[in-house]
């Protein structure tokens, strides 16, 4: 049987093995497969502690340091920026762990496994992006609300913090978890690209971290023309709470950094339909 199986083209469904293939079924079989790996659980507790941590570590150094800081510093103080400030390596975790979603498949042939037991294909990127962006999104609004909560009661020591009631720390805080939870899918598409884990973690830290920094030393002229596309910089400006010179607003970046993931996605779905597992 398994030489009768291993002849047929990877296209061709397998009599038997295709029956009862439902996209919550494959949802069950992708949460499993996500939480059997310790890199999961080791990534998303890297991102959670950063998410969670990093904030009321800031807020404290802060407090401690308030008496020695220049009137200007104390003037222009963000606490809402500075309680959500652990999102920088949260948002890096989150990128490499939707790489690795997909291209950890690929490394290891298992990919085939799940392509032979559900032939169409594409119901099984759909299930891998819904189960990495729930959990993504899930986690990060949890811990997102724990760091800020603690971050804005360490700063009631000197009467400088922010209830998340407040405009604009709800839209700051829930357009932070959207990004990250926005940028897992494009990682998920990327893995699905290149089918590499590290070529797949090399696109996504030059598309979100070297891109802006090569466009920072153009002409200002021409830098101020780029900076909005580029995709750190406009999904980034919902995480914002004053929008910068020479970019879109808040929802506007984000409704195009969306744009650019649901374009990656439908790469992916694509290149999964028509190359050779």
């Amino acid at each position: 049987m398994t030489t009768e199986a291993s002849s047929l083209p990877l296209n061709a469904p397998v009599q038997g093995m295709s029956s009862g293939v439902t996209l919550p079924r494959l949802i069950r079989s992708e949460w499993t497969k996500l939480w059997s790996l310790r890199s999961t659980r080791w990534t998303l507790f890297f991102a959670c502690l950063s998410m969670a941590g990093l904030g009321p570590l800031i807020a404290v150094i802060t407090m401690a340091r308030w008496n020695h800081m220049p009137a200007i510093q104390r003037l222009t103080l963000d606490p809402i920026e500075r309680s959500l400030g652990g999102y920088h390596l949260a948002q890096l975790a989150i990128g490499v762990l939707g790489v690795l979603v997909i291209s950890g498949e690929y490394s290891t042939g298992m990919i085939r496994s799940s392509l032979m037991a559900a032939p169409k294909r594409l119901p099984v990127l759909w299930a891998k992006i819904l189960v990495f962006a729930s959990v993504a999104f899930v986690l990060m609004v949890i811990t997102a609300l724990i760091g800020y909560l603690a971050s804005q009661a360490i700063f009631t020591q000197h009467h400088v913090n922010v209830p998340l009631s407040q405009t604009p720390a709800f839209r700051v805080l829930i357009g932070t978890v959207l990004f990250m939870t926005v940028t897992g899918v494009l990682c998920v598409a990327l893995g699905t690209i290149v089918r590499s884990t590290a070529g797949g973690i090399s696109a996504y830290v030059g598309i979100m971290f070297v891109l802006p920094g090569l466009a920072d030393i153009l002409p200002t002229s021409l830098s101020n023309a780029i900076n909005p596309y580029l995709p750190s910089n406009a999904g980034g400006s919902v995480t914002s709470v004053f929008q910068q010179a020479h970019t879109f607003s808040a929802w506007g970046g984000f409704a195009l950094f969306c744009g650019y993931t649901v374009v990656a996605v439908g790469l992916a779905a694509y290149l999964l339909r028509t190359r050779d597992a």
